[in-house]
């Protein structure tokens, strides 16, 4: 059996008073698909942050790629291979699309060690990278000159810069067209199948639907539903949760 990639093991966060996490369990296989709903206030964004290093967990344990990772920075686990996108992408407003992308390749990649990628070597990849999400012709431009959906893409192809195992989706979707969204579902599809398990987090339920090979529930910070998506929807705790609200 094929170790799992992310293993999530009993995990707990309070702030003050409030219960925001109750004992999560939760595993992710390496280039699995992951699906990841629940009401507004459900603990999604407090999991997501315990796990990528934002905030620090209280109890319990997140272990990657065989590596307890609970005293890691954010960044320190950004370099072992789990990267993140943010529901509101902030680029550096500034730089080129071609420099936005170029940032997680020096302070990720180049700084894990071993082989240091060129200056041109840099180039390539970022040229790559804008090229597989449709932008290789603004690679010049500026953030501002984005559409919404473009801006999206731009977000991805920061988080994949940095060569992950894991990518986090945090609503890589909201606000977007129909057609929009099956832009980024063909994305995220064409990521996975270059080995990355994705975890994603998302309202649109066609796309977390035809996505996810899994689907996991969050309701009141603690998982309620595990498992394939039809069965998921169909359980009644969740269609009273989330479903049927």
């Amino acid at each position: 059996m094929t170790a799992a990639l992310l293993e999530v093991a009993d995990l707990g966060k309070h702030f003050g008073g409030f219960t925001a996490l109750d004992t999560v369990n939760l595993s992710i296989a390496p280039g699995e698909r992951v699906g990841l709903i629940g009401p507004n206030g459900s603990g999604k964004s407090t999991l997501v942050n315990c796990l990528c290093g934002t905030l620090r967990n209280d109890s319990g344990s997140v272990r990657f790629d065989g590596r307890v990772v609970d005293r890691l920075a954010a960044h320190q686990r950004t370099r072992l291979g789990m990267a993140r996108s943010f529901q509101l992408p902030k680029p550096f407003g500034s730089l080129s699309l071609a420099d936005n992308i170029r940032m997680p390749l020096l302070y990720t990649v180049n700084a894990r060690g071993g082989e240091t990628l060129s200056p041109a070597a840099l180039d390539a990849r970022c040229r790559d990278l804008l090229q597989l999400v449709g932008l290789a012709d603004k690679a010049a431009r500026l953030p501002r000159d984005l559409t919404q959906v473009e801006m999206r893409k731009l977000e991805l192809a920061r988080a994949v810069a940095a060569e992950p195992k894991l990518l986090i989706a945090d609503e890589a979707m909201a606000g977007l067209s129909h057609s929009e969204v099956d832009d980024i579902l063909a994305l995220l599809g064409m990521l996975n199948q270059r080995g990355i398990a994705i975890i994603l987090i998302e309202h649109i339920m066609r796309a977390v639907m035809s996505f996810s090979q899994r689907l996991v529930v969050l309701v009141a910070g603690r998982k309620i539903a595990d498992g394939l998506p039809q069965e998921v929807t169909r359980n009644p705790d969740v269609v009273k949760a989330y479903i049927g609200e």
